[in-house]
């Protein structure tokens, strides 16, 4: 009886997952046509206004018409329809953004649409909706976060030290500038003195770090090696479910300050560390650093470091594009997201 009632369950529990799996095809095909319909109806409208000389008042028009035939039918506001016609109008001057779009949700489309004009930028977001299933909310935080920025221009050696199940959360967790704005401090300053202006203003400071972050305490003891040692900053990041250990330096990155990091996270990993916890992760904030010294020393590096450098400002400087890759190298990055080659 007993066996009979676990290969009941067995039984069912496999069909279960039949249901499930036939209900997401069917939804991806729903969205599939949905997607083609609204770019049909956005190229119709296009085609028109060119032989016509149409004005914005075909959609008002075409609006109260839909409606009128379709009553109840959700989509055909004027302003969805205006969407419509812009997302084929945009989209369809580039090659690669067409053949994807059918792959997420129209309110996912139409997010990256309007907060993004870069179609390499377009792209990059599109792929990683559909890879790492990211809600519209996430979306829209990752969008705000400037996570195409960061992703690209970040310094980390997490290729080599991170599992690949967490190593994109993981690059999109480091910025490779911080804006310490929020800090009244003058040019001179010690370290000291920065540490102070971060802790005075520690709701600011953790906005600034991405918003999953969490204050442990500052000057964290570590007794290791039978010896006395003291992280600036240890926080706690809740999406990577890790420890992050904050190193803070007022001149330009050193060589050196990778391996002090490092013996950091050995120690923290071995005294500290929870065992549902993944390996921490430590992040260098300098005021400067010569990317390609940077370079050098991560891939010498076995734990999962990031460095980055801390400005004040109330933009992001002008010269951060001059960091980006080329577009080549970019659309190469973007290209692997879907192999899994870019994380």
């Amino acid at each position: 009886m007993e066996n009979g009632l676990i290969e009941y369950g067995a039984f069912i529990k496999e069909i279960k997952k039949l249901i499930y799996r036939h209900q997401y095809e069917a939804m991806k095909r729903v969205n599939t046509e949905l997607i083609q319909l609204y770019w049909e109806i956005g190229e119709e409208i296009v085609r028109k206004q060119k032989e016509k000389g149409w004005g914005k008042s075909i959609v008002e028009i075409l609006t109260k018409a839909l409606q009128k035939e379709f009553p109840g039918v959700q989509g055909f506001s004027a302003r969805n329809l205006w969407r419509m016609r812009n997302f084929f109008l945009e989209y369809s001057q580039n090659a690669n953004l067409p053949p994807l779009v059918a792959e997420i949700s129209w309110s996912k489309n139409c997010a990256i649409m309007e907060k993004c004009k870069d179609p390499l930028e377009r792209e990059f977001y599109i792929k990683m909706t559909k890879r790492y299933g990211w809600t519209k909310d996430v979306l829209i935080n990752n969008i705000e976060n400037q996570a195409f920025g960061k992703y690209l221009t970040n310094q980390t050696n997490f290729d080599d030290t991170v599992p690949e199940k967490y190593r994109l959360q993981a690059k999109l967790a480091i910025k490779d500038d911080y804006n310490f704005d929020f800090i009244e401090m003058g040019i001179e300053h010690s370290e000291a003195e920065l540490e102070a202006g971060i802790l005075n203003n520690i709701r600011t400071f953790l906005s600034e770090m991405g918003g999953d972050f969490s204050f442990i305490g500052n000057q964290y003891h570590l007794d290791a090696a039978d010896d006395d040692y003291y992280i600036d900053l240890l926080l706690f990041h809740r999406r990577l479910r890790c420890l992050i250990a904050i190193d803070l330096k007022i001149g330009e990155f050193k060589p050196e300050y990778a391996g002090k990091m490092q013996f950091y996270l050995t120690a923290i990993d071995e005294t500290m560390k929870l065992p549902e916890e993944n390996p921490s992760i430590g992040i260098i904030i300098c005021k400067s650093k010569n990317r390609t010294r940077v370079d050098y020393t991560l891939r010498t590096t076995n734990k999962p470091i990031g460095v980055s450098t801390y400005s004040f400002y109330e933009a992001l400087p002008e010269n951060m594009r001059s960091m980006l890759p080329s577009p080549d190298e970019i659309a190469a990055i973007i290209r692997g997201i879907e192999e899994g080659k870019a994380l």
